[in-house]
């Protein structure tokens, strides 16, 4: 099923897209992460503590890295800078999609169903806009969701067009962290071997592999910082 995954995400479209500043970014950012092997999940502009422009990208797998990062913020900085697409100073920051991840294309709702989502609609589906419950999955270009928040009298579940959907995530949970833990210490497990087995190809001597980076100074109007899983 990985391999699925993996063959359709060269060309996958995104169902759930941005609006103004935002979508004029995402068109920016988009082919550039494209052409690093990445892909775009969404980008939003927070005006807390000053403006962020948050970049949320991955590889195919649905992994990001901080050094992933490090290198989608050395491509797209410059590329931002010159396009000028937001109109005041702001802070640029490149990170993975996180546990509570936004879900964009119709193989998100594939991939990870059984977990709660809270999905908002664009357009209203018999006369609502919210829901919250459990993903079961996709059905052509919409998701099924086992709803928790059913009034007396509605219907459990419901098929709702992901292309009529204004935002779709993943809802924190215990089980959610703990999932994410095991797959962090498995990477970091393979991390230590790999290491390990160049630093024997190399010979005696000392060989050390950083995972800490600095953000690179404000240029122009944008200030830059990346985080990975």
């Amino acid at each position: 099923m990985a391999e699925a995954y993996l063959s359709q995400s060269d060309s996958e479209p995104r169902l759930i897209v941005e609006q103004g500043v935002a979508a004029r970014v995402a068109a920016i950012a988009e082919p550039v992460l494209a052409g690093l092997g990445y892909r775009l999940v969404r980008v939003r502009l927070s005006g807390l503590a000053g403006c962020t422009v948050q970049i949320m990208a991955e590889r195919p797998d649905g992994s990001m890295t901080i050094e992933d990062c490090e290198a989608a913020s050395r491509a797209l900085s410059p590329v931002l800078d010159v396009a000028d697409p937001v109109d005041r100073t702001y802070r640029l920051e490149i990170s993975s999609p996180g546990m509570d991840r936004p879900l964009v294309r119709r193989s998100d709702f594939e991939r990870y169903a059984g977990n709660r989502v809270r999905i908002e609609m664009a357009v209203a589906v018999e006369g609502r806009r919210r829901f919250r419950g459990v993903l079961v999955g996709a059905e052509e270009n919409a998701a099924r969701v086992q709803r928790e928040d059913a009034a007396p009298g509605e219907a459990t579940e419901v098929l709702l067009p992901i292309d009529e959907m204004a935002d779709a995530k993943i809802v924190l949970s215990d089980d959610l962290i703990a999932q994410s833990l095991r797959r962090g210490k498995a990477a970091e497990r393979e991390t230590v071997e790999r290491d390990e087995h160049q630093s024997n190809r190399k010979g005696p001597g000392k060989y050390r592999r950083s995972k800490s980076f600095q953000p690179q100074p404000a240029q122009g109007r944008r200030a830059a910082y990346q985080e990975g899983e």
